[in-house]
Parts: structure tokens; sequence; C-alpha cells
């Protein structure tokens, strides 16, 4: 931050320069007062990210933020690097047409926490509140049948009934559905890298997704 407001006062000076044009010597203002705003929404961010680190009690502490995109969130990638990124998730219907029923952007990084609200989205904009729902156990390296501590007895309930034959041929149809839908949005449609900053902005970009993928599907259910 002390380089950055540095370079924002050589900037400043320079702009008495006669010899450099107007047109150049705004541009160099331009860039060095993004470069201070975004550093300060970056920091602003520190204070979150410590506490989610804490709460998690992450093997890794160390607290990133990005530069680039204050809004999003370090995350550790399939590669083992890490950039910034956000978490996108959807509902998707199990049915014959497979359409796209909730979505939400988080700074999350993981699915933990993602399901309850989810399902009152879909509620909200359906009409209608799930009778089943598919969705990843979020945990790896844990028994996910196996009572956890803290589960209530209704989710205790949930974890064993999930070891049942019935319940795990009823699983299969997640990939069907869900990684579908991922593929489409990361393959084909390019959502796997944002060309846009700001939660709000990568939110929109999503959203013109999802409508694009369900105008394709009636199109496809129509036609069939």
């Amino acid at each position: 931050m002390d380089a950055a407001r540095a370079h924002l006062e050589t900037v400043a000076r320079d702009g008495r320069d006669p010899a450099l044009g107007a047109r150049r010597l705004a541009a160099q203002q331009r860039a060095a007062q993004d470069r201070v705003a975004r550093l300060d929404a970056a920091l602003a961010q520190l204070p979150e990210v410590v506490a989610t680190k804490k709460k998690s009690r992450a093997k890794d502490a160390v607290a990133r933020v990005s530069t680039t995109d204050p809004d999003a969130r370090v995350m550790k990638m399939g590669d083992g690097g890490f950039r910034p990124a956000y978490h996108v998730q959807f509902a998707t219907t199990a049915d014959r047409a497979r359409v796209i029923v909730g979505f939400d952007v988080t700074k999350a990084g993981t699915d933990l926490g993602q399901t309850t609200p989810m399902i009152a989205q879909v509620e909200r904009r359906t009409g209608t509140r799930p009778n089943e729902i598919l969705v990843d156990g979020g945990v790896e390296g844990i028994d996910p049948h196996a009572p956890h501590s803290g589960d209530s007895p209704p989710v205790a309930e949930w974890r064993a009934r999930m070891a049942t034959d019935a319940a795990k041929q009823g699983y299969k149809d997640r990939a069907a559905v869900a990684e579908t839908v991922n593929a489409e949005a990361k393959d084909k449609r390019g959502l796997q890298r944002q060309n846009v900053r700001g939660k709000d902005k990568v939110t929109t970009v999503v959203g013109l997704f999802v409508l694009t993928y369900n105008i394709l599907r009636l199109i496809a259910l129509t036609t069939t």
C-alpha cells in the first residue's frame, strides 16, 4: 500500500510536467488511483478472511486476499495452486427437463452450509419445496454414513439412510444431473474463467448462463 500511494504521488507530480501529454497523464493517474482503491478494498477484506480461517480451523492458516478482485477469495485449486475465485452453486431438477431452478455465487471455498439457503431459494422461485435432494457429502476421508459430532438426530438418521442400497442407487442420478450442468458451464460457456471483477458482476454473468441454459433446454425438449 505504501508503494502504491508513493506511486500515485509521483504520478500526480508528473501531471505538472508540460512535456507529457494530457491523455497519457490521465491514463497513468487512473491506473494509479485504481491500484490504491483495490488495495484498500483488499485490506478491508482481511479481517473477514482471518475470522473464517479461525472458525473453520483450516490447516492452511495463511489469510489471503486478492488485490485484483477484493470480493473474490483466494481458493486452493485442483492443481494445488491458489487463485482468486468464487464458488458457484446450481440447483438442477432430476427429471427429464433437467433445468436450473436455483443458483448462487458465494465466497465460501466449500459446499458446507450451502444446502439450506439453496432449498429456500428453490422453494421461493418455484413455489415447491423439493422432496429429495442430491448433494455432495462435502467431507473427504471421513465415513459419510457414520454419525458426526454435533449431528442432530435427523441428520444422524439421514446419514444412516444414505448407506442403504436404495439411497446409493438414487445418488447415482447426481452425476447425470449436476455434472452435466457443471460441464456445460465450465467447458462450453466459459464460466471457468471470468472477465469481470466483483461478486455482483460475476453473479450477473452466471445468471445470464442460467437463462441461456434453460432456454436451450426448453428448445431441446420441444423439438424431441
